[in-house]
């Protein structure tokens, strides 16, 4: 029982760090002062929020480095390293020492990076705790990162003092803090035991009221915005009180007996299968496959699911039909991933949908101010950060609605991809309309919270589970390249506006009026309607499997 309540223990600890670490979620609430003090381009000031980026490029390093190091000194080298990165912007911001715009590069690069070493730790921990529920550990703990900069904001908001710099200065020591406090949690990790299948069933409905309470956070961080300092420092106290809520946990588990004859017995839970690939489901799966499937070589169904070899094809079904998985979970090594088609899909698919719409988040403070809504950028921030938690949550969905509603997990990718491009033709349409910005805002954190979190769950379904820490982080390496590649077209167009007679001119270039981010609102309209593109594509030559796994799986409850 005591191993049972610490491990809940650690995941509270896990989303305490993952809520207070998503520090790259409020670049946008300082970049303009940053600009202004480092009298820097809108290409240059891109530049920094590409380093923070691409740190994730690296995010490799941090499993090289438990291989050497203890968990707990790899989770204090990532806040040290939030320490020193956005402590010496903090001291440049205030003029209190001045640096070369090189230094300061690198201060954001490290900053970048000490949040993929606390992603990797938080990873780390939820797979070696809750080995049979790793996806919903990993999507419930993931969405908690995304309300770090509504979480910064309430914080921020509850002094009256200089409150851009502050973000810079409180980036560098709530994850320092957060540490200690997750430290003794981390250190007491209790020896893992196969679970029971009803302890497993107890641990899926645990995660469930999680997910209930985790709403009930986003909820309270969307709708209720503070109007003065003292509302801002209730709101912040009564945010953390939502993250010490789950603490009751251990309570829970030594109360689970009278949870299970009064209310889980109520609940049908058997085969809901909320993980869509374990062990033993795998194993079957692999060896159904081979008896039917040995002699293939691709995958064409007749309606008795089995698959027909020498089958013509049109030409418009080629990229559908070409080179497609024959099961899922396969292990792929990276040479075989780049060389496959359905990972360019993906990674298009990625590139031109989550991907951009970190972006619009690094830019959000530009925007505002150029669209005249200056004084809403705060608002703005919190916006995008709560429907990022939410889209994140939503990721979860396709493991709880399963035996209900079963749809391949590519299939909710598109889905999940389509408010993207609908929200920058609302932005570049209706732009100096603030409930236009609210909503188009809130369709972005909501699409890129959903892929953000989705994606570990996707690229191990189609690309094996064994191989998801190599891969994922191929996968990832889109974001300092659209980080780089959008940041830099909306920084041209921006720059190019602002010196244009149409718009106010200071000594830090800034541009007024919508023309400053039209053209880049419909580029980034038209881009993201290629990756939606990609996404029907790959779902496409992916359902057939996915259906077939499901089938397969349904037919074993069965049995």
């Amino acid at each position: 029982m005591g191993g049972q309540s610490r491990k809940w223990m650690i995941l509270v600890a896990t989303i305490w760090i993952q809520a207070f670490t998503g520090t790259n979620f409020d670049f946008s609430a300082y970049s303009s002062e940053l600009k202004a003090v480092l009298g820097v381009s809108q290409v240059q000031l891109n530049y920094l929020a590409t380093a923070s980026d691409l740190g994730k490029a690296v995010g490799w390093s941090s499993g090289l480095a438990l291989m050497w190091m203890p968990l707990w000194a790899v989770m204090f080298t990532a806040a040290g390293m939030g320490l020193v990165g956005y402590g010496g912007q903090w001291l440049v911001i205030r003029n209190v020492i001045s640096l070369p715009y090189f230094v300061v590069f690198l201060l954001c690069l490290l900053a970048g990076c000490s949040i993929c070493w606390f992603n990797t730790v938080c990873f780390v921990l939820c797979i070696r705790n809750f080995p049979s529920n790793r996806p919903l550990a990993l999507s419930l703990t993931v969405s908690y990162n995304g309300v770090s900069a509504a979480l910064y904001n309430l914080a921020v908001n509850s002094l009256a003092t200089s409150p851009s710099s502050l973000y810079l200065l409180f980036n560098a020591l709530i994850p320092l803090f957060t540490s200690i406090i997750a430290l003794i949690p981390v250190l007491l990790q209790p020896p893992v035991d196969p679970l029971a299948h009803d302890a497993n069933k107890r641990d899926q409905f645990t995660f469930l009221k999680l997910n209930f309470f985790a709403i009930i956070t986003g909820l309270y961080l969307l709708f209720l915005h503070p109007s003065n300092t003292l509302t801002s420092i209730f709101l912040f106290s009564g945010a953390i009180l939502l993250l010490i809520f789950p603490l009751g946990i251990p309570g829970i588990i030594y109360a689970r007996e009278w949870f299970r004859d009064n209310i889980y017995s109520s609940f049908r839970l058997d085969g809901s299968g909320f993980i869509l690939i374990d062990a033993e489901e795998l194993e079957l799966h692999k060896e159904l496959l081979s008896r039917e499937c040995s002699q293939a070589n691709g995958l064409t169904y007749d309606n008795s699911d089995r698959l027909l070899l020498g089958v013509s094809r049109p030409a418009s079904q080629f990229m559908i039909a070409k080179d497609q998985l024959m099961m899922l979970g396969e292990e792929h090594d990276a040479k075989r991933l780049l060389r496959r088609l359905d990972f360019w899909l993906y990674y298009v698919a990625y590139f031109c949908g989550g991907t951009i719409g970190l972006v619009y988040s690094n830019n959000i403070g530009q925007i505002a101010e150029s669209l005249g809504h200056g004084l809403m950028n705060s608002k703005l921030i919190t916006i995008y950060s709560s429907f990022s938690f939410f889209g994140r949550l939503l990721s979860a969905a396709p493991d709880y609605i399963r035996t209900q509603v079963y749809f391949a997990r590519t299939g909710w990718l598109a889905i999940a991809l389509l408010p993207t491009p609908i929200a920058f033709f609302v932005l570049a349409a209706l732009g100096g309309d603030p409930l236009a910005v609210q909503a188009g805002t809130a369709l972005i954190g909501l699409s890129s919270g959903f892929i953000f979190a989705a994606a570990v769950s996707i690229t191990s379904e189609l690309f094996g589970p064994e191989s998801v820490g190599v891969n994922h982080n191929v996968l990832i390496t889109n974001i300092p390249i659209g980080s780089l590649l959008y940041g830099f077209l909306a920084a041209k167009v921006y720059d190019a506006n602002a010196k244009s007679g149409s718009s106010l001119m200071t000594d830090s270039a800034v541009c007024m009026g919508k023309e400053c981010y039209f053209m880049t609102f419909v580029l980034w309209g038209c881009i993201s309607l290629l990756g939606l593109a990609s996404s029907v594509l790959l779902f496409l030559r992916t359902r057939p499997v996915y259906d077939k796994f499901e089938r397969n799986r349904r037919l074993t409850v069965l049995d």
